[in-house]
């Protein structure tokens, strides 16, 4: 079992940054392709990045291209997204979710832990 936990929401201007982190925990994190998802009220949750074991590759959504950056420590069994440009579109729970698989997917229902979630809300 993979137990995740986020942490870094929170209440930001437009325009600013915040940085997310997910502590993993109960397995060897580098064995694990991590992602993140967010959820907006009345949306569904959609993939926003992705990056493999190793830290060597990374993808995102057209949505976060360019402003989101997703980065792994595997020493420290974390991974972070770091937001800037920050809009109102973005106000959403962020989730930190990890796969075994070797496969790359944006896929939610393919990943197989997922964290609490942290909320981050953007005021214009």
């Amino acid at each position: 079992q993979v137990q995740l936990v986020e942490s870094g929401g929170g209440l930001v201007q437009a325009g600013g940054s915040l940085r997310l982190s997910c502590a993993a925990s109960g397995r060897t994190f580098s064995t694990l392709n991590m992602a993140w998802f967010r959820q907006a009220p009345g949306k569904e949750r959609e993939f926003v990045a992705f990056i493999t074991r190793s830290g060597g590759w990374t993808y995102y959504a057209d949505s976060v291209k360019g402003r989101f950056t997703i980065s792994r420590d595997n020493a420290k069994n974390t991974v972070y997204l770091q937001m800037n440009s920050l809009n109102s579109e973005d106000t959403a729970v962020y989730y930190c979710a990890a796969r075994s698989a070797d496969m790359v997917t944006t896929a939610r229902g393919l990943y197989e832990y997922w964290g609490q979630g942290t909320q981050v809300t953007v005021s214009s």
